[in-house]
């Protein structure tokens, strides 16, 4: 290259800076950097232009990986490579590097100098603002940098090292950053997780002590009638062992007999309903396979194992449903759905006490299975109802609400491949859609 004068430096150094300027200026990231160094060994006219980062080796020596390589006609494939015998250490040093000619011979032990068949070598340190070194922007030729390319090489680097160290310092925080919400949101969902099977649980609990507050009615009934069988068996003894035995006696006797019978054996059928409804759905919420199901006496099912709650809050629940609609979903999962779904009626649909009906519909079409759980209480305002399946949403907070049933709903409908919608004005009651596929294909989230 021919000797410029300084004037003419200053201009050639102007024009490649403006032209570097413009073409990094839109481009950040992994782009940033390919920009830069294709356009740095253009305007240097050099072979090599390298951008690397300051990494720890797997030997625990420090090393370079490249975040963009320009090999002369275009970019070279991204590499590691240990700093040690590289001049390339020197300037992680926080010096910078310049050597017009004989590269190899200062460097012998460095065989990428010698892959590239270098001659010159000029590199600078990235800087952070806090002063530690993070990476490096070399320029690497294959014949010898004299004094005007130097100067040049100098001041473009000196520039475009502290916009580079910017970006990588911008690309770090970023990444601590996404690291940090990654975590949080693996918390918050661990958490929520945790939460929700709380509320499953609560759920369960108050159900056990509904349903073994409703056993206890017939079998109390029946230990009544057992003792009071007992009572008629000792005076029916005692007649029979007297000299004489009255006819209407003992056709009295046996008439209270075959009645305390009928009431034991009708109460403990009453029980064992309960206790099988309870133990079908308690079986059921804690197993996902899918299975096909009679809809109409699953539902009936579910509604009978939630009778003490329901009778409480003066639910009445009509089933109006085919009794050959027979989809295939995951019990458990659907009956969850329907647990929460009464429960939600009970607690708010009638907060005046006086309670109400509450319909359950469900047809198929097309290939889906179309339900509707309808009350006429209260209705939603616009504000509820916009919000209601989010989570931890709740207008009984402070009253033992959780703000989790309705977005159980929610999660559990998206995953068996459904929807959940729900309409509602306030004063005109709330219509909750279902849609779910009539064969559900269930697996099981991670988790």
């Amino acid at each position: 290259m021919e000797l410029f004068d300084a004037n003419d430096a200053r201009i050639l150094a102007e024009a490649a800076l403006r032209a570097i300027t413009d073409s990094t200026a839109r481009a950040s990231g992994e782009e940033f950097f390919r920009v830069l160094v294709r356009d740095l060994a253009a305007a240097l006219d050099v072979t090599y232009v390298i951008a690397g980062r300051v990494i720890r080796m797997p030997d625990g020596h420090e090393g370079i990986r490249t975040l963009a390589v320009w090999g002369g006609a275009d970019f070279l494939p991204n590499m590691d490579y240990s700093l040690e015998h590289t001049p390339c250490q020197d300037v992680t040093c926080q010096s910078m590097c310049f050597h017009g000619s004989g590269i190899q011979q200062d460097y012998p032990l460095d065989t990428l100098l010698v892959e590239m068949q270098a001659e010159s070598y000029l590199g600078m340190p990235l800087v952070d603002t806090e002063g530690r070194t993070l990476g490096i922007l070399s320029a690497i030729d294959t014949k010898p940098i004299d004094e005007n390319k130097r100067l040049l090489a100098l001041s473009l680097l000196s520039i475009f090292t502290a916009r580079a160290a910017a970006e990588l310092q911008h690309q770090d925080r970023e990444h601590v950053l996404e690291e940090k919400v990654t975590r949080r949101t693996e918390a918050l969902r661990a958490a929520q997780a945790s939460l929700m099977e709380q509320e499953k649980m609560a759920a369960l609990g108050a159900l056990v002590a509904g349903v073994a507050h409703e056993v206890n009615t017939p079998v109390g009934v029946a230990l009544t009638a057992a003792s009071a069988m007992s009572s008629y068996t000792a005076q029916l003894v005692q007649s029979l062992e007297a000299p004489k035995v009255s006819r209407s006696d003992l056709v009295n006797l046996a008439a209270r007999l075959n009645d305390a019978a009928a009431l034991i054996e009708q109460n403990l059928h009453r029980a064992a309903d309960l206790i099988g409804n309870f133990k079908q759905l308690a079986v059921d919420q804690g197993s996902e396979h899918v299975s096909t199901l009679v809809l109409k006496d699953y539902v009936q099912g579910v509604v009978s194992a939630h009778s003490p709650e329901l009778r409480k809050a003066g639910i009445r629940v009509a089933v109006e449903v085919d009794q050959l609609l027979r989809p295939r979903l995951p019990p458990g999962k659907f009956s969850q759905v329907l647990s929460n779904l009464l429960m939600n009626a009970a607690r708010h649909a009638y907060p005046d006490g006086q309670g109400g009906p509450v319909t359950v519909r469900a047809s198929a079409a097309g290939g889906w299975l179309e339900m509707d759980f309808i009350d006429q209480g209260v209705g939603l305002a616009p504000g509820v109802r916009e919000r209601i399946f989010e989570p931890f949403f709740t207008t009984k907070r402070g009253q033992g609400g959780s703000g989790l049933g309705m977005h159980i709903v929610y999660t559990i409908m998206q995953q068996l491949g459904g929807a959940v919608e729900v309409h509602s004005e306030p004063g005109q009651g709330c219509r909750f859609h279902l849609r779910l596929p009539l064969d559900v294909k269930f697996d099981r989230p991670p988790g």
